[in-house]
């Protein structure tokens, strides 16, 4: 158990008013699900018929309970504070150089609200008593849009000076709690969009803006329906991801999480490369229900190390391995995680087409993963190891009933459900399959009021990170950023596709050094997926393909950035349980399973390669025609997989010299082009490095 899950257990008055919190907001949610079924809406109450409101409810809940969390951690101060802190001064100064009817009394309530959220970036010990009074003060711009959202609406341009008060109020509210939660970079990068509408003028060159002045920054943040802090994003994190994050915490409390871990051990068996087996199919499985990258990671990283160190793998090469395994999560279907759901409300696209879209690049990344262990362990000449005898075939029919609930939701989002509605049904099959299971049935309902909180727990880090992933995309909405962006995208790329899709690619993992991978989605996809979409279209792939292709790639490589060092969530939460460096662990991460990087860039440089994706092929293709395309596109892309793992190892049926991993490799990577002409020809010199035992 993290210090996080522990000071939410704490026995202290106010670690029980956080628990009955994170218990509330979590009945809330689930409340709005069954709502329109109930008496009560016909009484058309806002809290609970008000888009605007209900999300407006679960901000609210987000940081009191987010700032209660930050209370019951010790303070420490984090690199890049003092520029974060120095940041958040311009908006304040310039609050501060609003004339009348701006009063000081107005001013002063602004400068509260930055004292007790983001002074404690320069004073960490006094952040105990700020966190405190930011719980409290996150209740004034929830009563205020809960007593003035109808004449809100219409001051989004002009607003009132208490609208512009709370609006600020609440951006440092937010930016503070990701400044505690997640570190000073993505509240940094607010800041700088922030200053960058209201001092681009100043800027030369085609990135030059016209000004926006601070009271239409402000008024927008608050009033806007769409593009504000309670927008399209945010709605995101309210209307899906928070119903997935408590599915994930009922199946933890219930303790459904060991028996889906030892379903993947009973299905591996026992030999050398057990382990590494177990690791991508437990990440698997574990990824179906919670869709959290560093979780996951944490979760399977505990599991197998026993596994890993009875077998004898190499330390940084098994937390390497567990932090790639731990990431798939982000990409497994049906539960993929924030990023999938951004794209459900972007693209205006149903979420079961998304599902069908993942499908392939979470198979190649898990064949990567298995590739990898195979040539090493073989290389390694690790023994065997794997499940007890009691963990055989009759253990995992036993339990298979626990895969129900997630059919339930791949079912009925075929049908049309709400995703809502479905995870809502699937977190009562899953104590359904508990509480009738003799073997399972937890002790009274503890453990469910247990999963409803840590639930919202969870969502917390993630759904505060949404809120200013939605603040960013304010910013660039109001600027007319993205069109700047993308003409520049085009400029330097000279429209080439191959360096449109290679510098996009890089921008979005450095972006992902940074900030977490919702923030980096929405930051590429708003700032490039334009300009790539018109390359892409102007290189032969038919609009819709290249529509849905581009922001699958820009998904695909957010997910990466997890994995990437210097900053990679999942290596530091495998090198917790591990105990190896983090930063070495990230590069050995990086390192394992190496073609991971080259799957998400080969399906945007070509419409035959956007059959990796499976959807866009068959929309714009025969069916006979289509399914070709596919099923060369994985044999090739597969084949390539194999290839560069023995080649990063160095192993095939034997050791490989030094030119020969070079050669294999580059041979691999041919595999990946989308070109029969040139995969066929690489994938037989390919194999004859397989030919020789010796």
């Amino acid at each position: 158990m993290s210090h996080a899950e522990e000071t939410t257990r704490d026995s202290s008055p106010l670690g029980r008013v956080l628990q009955w919190l994170f218990l509330i907001a979590a009945l809330y949610s689930i409340y709005l699900v069954i709502h329109p079924y109930t008496p009560l809406k016909r009484l058309n109450i806002p809290v609970l018929d008000l888009i605007q409101i209900q999300r407006s409810v679960h901000v609210f809940f987000l940081l009191a309970c987010g700032y209660l969390m930050s209370a019951l951690m010790p303070g420490k101060r984090t690199s890049g504070s003092w520029l974060f802190a120095a940041l958040s001064l311009v908006p304040l100064w310039a609050f501060w150089q609003l004339r009348a009817p701006v009063g000081l009394e107005a001013k002063l309530a602004v400068s509260a609200f930055w004292a007790a959220t983001l002074l404690p970036a320069l004073l960490p010990r006094w952040r105990r008593y700020a966190d405190l009074s930011a719980a409290l003060l996150a209740i004034l711009p929830f009563a205020y849009q809960l007593r003035y959202y109808e004449q809100l609406v219409y001051r989004a341009v002009i607003p009132a000076v208490w609208d512009m008060v709370m609006s600020m109020g609440l951006i440092f509210l937010v930016l503070g709690l990701v400044y505690r939660l997640l570190g000073p970079v993505m509240p940094s990068l607010v800041l700088v969009f922030f200053a960058y509408n209201m001092f681009g003028k100043y800027i030369q060159g085609d990135f030059a803006i016209a000004s926006t002045p601070l009271e239409v920054l402000l008024g927008k943040s608050f009033n806007e329906t769409e593009a504000g802090m309670y927008g399209l994003i945010t709605g995101v994190s309210a209307k899906y991801l928070v119903y997935f994050t408590i599915l994930s915490g009922l199946i933890g409390s219930l303790g459904l999480g060991k028996v889906v871990a030892n379903v993947a051990l009973a299905l591996v068996g026992r030999s050398p490369q057990t382990p590494g087996r177990v690791t991508g199919l437990a990440s698997v499985f574990m990824g179906m229900f919670s869709g959290s990258g560093a979780a996951d990671t944490q979760f399977v990283a505990t599991l197998t190390k026993p596994l890993f160190d009875k077998a004898g793998y190499d330390k940084m090469i098994a937390a390497g391995l567990v932090a790639t395994a731990g990431t798939i999560a982000l990409i497994t279907p049906p539960v993929l995680g924030s990023i999938a759901f951004i794209m459900v409300e972007v693209l205006q696209i149903p979420y079961l087409n998304i599902v069908i879209m993942s499908i392939g690049p979470c198979l190649l990344y898990l064949t990567a993963v298995f590739a990898f262990n195979e040539f090493y362990t073989r290389k390694a000449k690790l023994p065997p190891v794997g499940a007890s005898q009691e963990l055989g075939k009759g253990y995992i029919f036993r339990y298979s009933t626990i895969f129900i609930p997630i059919f339930l939701i791949i079912g009925m989002l075929y049908f049309g459900y709400e995703v809502n509605t479905a995870a809502t049904l699937a977190m009562l099959g899953f104590i359904l399959v508990a509480y009738l299971d003799p073997t399972l049935r937890p002790r009274g309902l503890q453990p469910i009021l247990r999963g409803l909180e840590d639930g919202f727990r969870f969502l917390v880090p993630i759904g505060s990170a949404i809120v200013a992933a939605n603040l960013i995309f304010a910013m660039m909405v109001i600027t007319g950023l993205p069109t700047k962006f993308s003409l520049f995208l085009s400029q330097v790329s000279g429209e080439n596709l191959l360096v449109a899709t290679l510098l996009t690619a890089l921008f979005s993992l450095l972006l992902g050094m940074g900030v977490p991978p919702t923030a980096t989605y929405v930051l590429t996809s708003s700032l490039t997926a334009p300009g790539i979409i018109k390359i892409a279209e102007a290189n032969g792939i038919p609009s819709g393909a290249a529509l849905l292709a581009t922001h699958m790639f820009l998904f695909y490589y957010a997910v990466l950035a997890d994995v990437t060092p210097p900053v990679a969530l999942s290596a530091y939460a495998s090198a917790s349980v591990f105990g190896t460096n983090p930063l070495r662990t990230g590069v050995y991460a990086a390192r394992v399973a190496l073609s991971k990087y080259l799957v998400g860039f080969f399906f945007l440089l070509a419409y035959t390669g956007t059959g990796l994706l499976i959807l866009p092929v068959l929309q714009n293709s025969p069916p006979l025609e289509a399914w070709g395309i596919i099923i060369e596109r994985f044999v090739s892309v597969g084949a390539g997989i194999i290839f560069l793992s023995a080649a990063t190892v160095g192993y095939t049926r034997r050791p490989l010299a030094r030119w020969e991993t070079w050669v294999l490799g580059i041979l691999a990577v041919i595999c990946f082009t989308p070109n029969v002409y040139f995969n066929i020809p690489a994938g037989l010199l390919s194999l004859t490095f397989f030919l020789r035992k010796k």
